[in-house]
């Protein structure tokens, strides 16, 4: 069970600002405590009280962690697998428990994040908040002015419309291709649709979040800044 304590030092050890700036925060208006605006020396619980800061939720519980994994190919984005397939979870840390923010299919590769923060995984995953998650696909064929347009402007899946935020031709058949949802296998789908099928898929940032130093299998936990970047990214639109 955590104490209560003052407001700045909850907040300075989360990584918001420093104690004197927290405190100019709370008379400008700007953090509020479960919903109502803050007082100067205000004791909260960081276990039981939601605080915001300029309208975005802050993760304060001590418990929180945050790792950042390039998931290898033929890991899957589960707790378990019933044909014995190594997963995520089992290439993290065991406790506390973490989960992943949406989903990499088996043969996909590149950037996942854990995290057992639930207001954090909600803005991350649901398009209403339009972060974005870019892509290095490796294609059949050379996708021509034509097919890139029609990611852009959108592709009519099984499961609707399915459009792309940003494209752009990197090599004569790798295509950077950023979208703001996360569905089943969307990106290659996409691509199925527009006749130049996915060969290799790597997923190289979420938000602003990227890491071309982390080795493939290999995780690190992600900073307090990196947390209060993502926190920032996922406001209320």
């Amino acid at each position: 069970m955590s104490e209560a304590e003052r407001i700045q030092k909850v907040l300075a050890a989360a990584g918001v600002a420093s104690r004197r700036a927290v405190e100019e925060m709370v008379v400008q208006g700007r953090i509020t405590v479960n919903g109502k605006s803050a007082r100067l020396g205000q004791r909260i619980d960081p276990d039981r009280d939601a605080v915001e800061v300029d309208g975005i939720p802050v993760g304060l519980r001590a418990d929180l962690a945050y790792y950042l994994l390039n998931k290898p190919p033929g890991a899957v984005t589960t707790a378990s697998d019933p044909q014995g397939r190594p997963t995520v979870v089992a290439m993290v840390p065991d406790e506390p428990r973490v989960f992943p923010v949406g989903r990499l299919d088996a043969d996909s590769e590149g950037l996942l994040l854990l995290t057992n923060d639930g207001e954090l995984t909600h803005r991350l995953t649901h398009p209403s908040f339009g972060v974005d998650k870019e892509y290095l696909a490796h294609v059949g064929g050379r996708p021509g002015r034509g097919a890139l347009r029609q990611l852009r402007e959108g592709v009519e899946l099984d499961d609707g419309l399915a459009r792309a935020v940003a494209v752009s031709l990197l090599a004569p058949s790798v295509v950077r291709i950023v979208v703001h949802e996360g569905r089943n296998r969307m990106v290659r789908r996409m691509c199925d649709a527009v006749g130049h099928p996915v060969i290799r898929l790597v997923r190289t940032r979420i938000g602003a979040l990227a890491d071309r130093k982390l080795p493939p299998g290999q995780w690190r936990e992600l900073s307090r800044s990196e947390v209060r970047m993502l926190e920032r990214q996922t406001a209320d639109r």
